[in-house]
């Protein structure tokens, strides 16, 4: 985004006022909660969720700004004994949201790979990093309840799984006690080779947000839509290019030029597409969770998720 950002690429005839948040659930809550941005990004499994349970003041553009491999986002107590990915069943597990997306993601690996039933997995729901909750708005809740509590200790969940008081925690980020305690540790310690494998197995890149717009401001101009996707597109491109420039690297990863050749190797020209067809893998995987893990009660076409756009 960082060439939309800069003004490096405009959407045609659109004037942008860009606002750079870190925080992807401060932008989500203020987004659904009081509709603070005209378009923004947002959870995919929050955006698909709430456009199939009800009028959703929102539209989406297939535009996916974050994605993540998530086999090495599940950590463990050491003391939990949790060798292999089954004997999660019964045992409880810190996460942010049970709506949240990485959380379905890693979910769906569990069950699809792993066999893992998911109806025996005892959930804790709260902040990785400080107590309390993680999502400012009421989050969509499953149809079948999970078995699922709030944390009220008034330790964060990294703190809990220090200190053994929950067995795992999984979602979108590290917690901060990975570096600071000997006792928490990966579920797959070697997950960059089980992520590879995954995604050569189903064409699989999960996909964390899409972008929405109101849906007041589309249905007044409906041509926004290609014109902005004209310009995210434009827009990833440049970082692409930037990205591969050989005189002087742009991020501060000291192997960056290997994992660029690894990349391309495996993903292609374009690691981070636009656009339906090129992710219907993904989204239908996305979709098909959903409803196992009944959020949804049932399968819909992709095309119906997003307006169409050139």
């Amino acid at each position: 985004m960082e060439a939309i950002k800069y003004g490096i690429v405009s959407p045609k005839n659109i004037e942008i006022d860009f606002k750079e948040i870190n925080s992807p659930r401060e932008i989500f809550d203020g987004m659904i909660g009081n509709h603070a941005f005209d378009l923004s990004e947002l959870s995919s499994s929050e955006f698909i969720t709430r456009s199939l349970r009800s009028e959703f003041p929102f539209v989406g553009i297939p535009v996916f700004p974050s994605r993540a491999f998530r086999h090495g986002f599940i950590f463990l107590n050491r003391d939990s004994n949790i060798k292999k990915p089954k004997d999660l069943e019964g045992k409880l597990i810190g996460v942010p949201q049970h709506s949240q997306t990485a959380a379905v993601w890693i979910r769906g690996h569990l069950q699809h790979q792993y066999e893992v039933d998911l109806s025996k997995l005892r959930w804790l729901e709260g902040s990785v990093e400080k107590a309390g909750e993680h999502a400012k708005i009421s989050t969509t809740a499953p149809f079948v309840p999970p078995l699922l509590e709030t944390n009220s200790t008034g330790k964060s969940l990294s703190d809990l799984l220090a200190a053994g008081e929950v067995d795992a925690v999984l979602g979108s980020r590290r917690p901060g006690s990975l570096d600071k305690s000997e006792k928490v540790t990966r579920l797959f310690p070697n997950y960059r080779l089980i992520e590879r494998e995954f995604y050569e197995r189903t064409r699989i890149h999960p996909i964390m947000h899409v972008i929405a717009i109101r849906r007041d401001i589309f249905e007044k101009d409906p041509w926004i839509a290609s014109s902005l996707f004209q310009a995210f597109e434009a827009s990833k491109n440049w970082a692409l290019e930037r990205l591969r420039i050989s005189a002087s690297q742009h991020t501060m990863l000291p192997f960056m030029y290997a994992d660029l050749e690894e990349m391309e190797r495996l993903f292609g020209v374009d690691p981070w597409p636009y656009g339906i067809e090129a992710n219907r893998p993904t989204l239908e995987a996305l979709v098909q969770h959903l409803q196992e893990q009944h959020f949804i009660t049932g399968v819909v076409p992709i095309e119906d998720l997003f307006i169409p756009v050139q």
